[in-house]
Order: C-alpha cells, then sequence, then structure tokens
C-alpha cells in the first residue's frame, strides 16, 4: 500500500509543478491533446501504460524497492 502512495504522490508533484510553472503552456497542450482523435489518444494512454508498468517492473528487478 505505501508503494501506490508513493507512486500517487510523485504523479501530484509532477502534475502540480507543470501546472504551476507554466499554466498558459498547459492550456495550449490540453488544446493540442483535444485535436488528437481519440483513437490516437487512446492508443498513445495503453503506450504510456506501457512504458510505466515497464519501468516499475525494471526499478524493482534491479532492487530500487
Amino acid at each position: 500500500m505505501s508503494f501506490v502512495l508513493l507512486a500517487l504522490g510523485l504523479v501530484l508533484v509532477v502534475e502540480g509543478l507543470a501546472f504551476a510553472l507554466a499554466p498558459s503552456r498547459m492550456q495550449d497542450i490540453a488544446a493540442m491533446i483535444a485535436a488528437i482523435p481519440p483513437e490516437r489518444r487512446r492508443l498513445i494512454g495503453l503506450v504510456m501504460l506501457a512504458l510505466g508498468v515497464a519501468l516499475v517492473w525494471g526499478a524493482r528487478r534491479l532492487g530500487a524497492f
């Protein structure tokens, strides 16, 4: 459970930092994402999911936690 809380906390730190440092740029990025077709966004999400799982698996395999 502590691993899930750590991961969630790190996501919130990164997301919060992006919005705090460049709020207008984040608005531009949101508009660009809205222009991408839903099928492409789904594919991008699945690729990001797979990459995240691979990174977590690799970190665990190397003994990071």
